[in-house]
């Protein structure tokens, strides 16, 4: 996904997608110590996209603090 896409969702959503990832991460990862991998670029492309979320994830959240007055 695009980081502009990836802005749009909620932290929620972005939370889960960021699970998602996770987990086919270590299918991916284990499946390779098995057997061979037709797309060794996916695990690339999976350690990107999880930065990605994790980036934005932390922009939000920083927003948000700056957001909230402290008492």
């Amino acid at each position: 996904m695009k980081p502009n896409e990836l802005r749009e969702m909620s932290v929620e959503d972005l939370s889960s997608r960021l699970a998602e990832l996770t987990e086919e991460r270590f299918r991916l990862r284990f499946r390779s110590a098995t057997e061979s991998i037709e797309n060794p670029m996916r695990f690339r492309a999976i350690r990107r996209e999880i930065a990605r979320i994790n980036t934005i994830l932390k922009e939000k959240s920083t927003v948000a603090s700056r957001e909230s007055p402290v008492s």
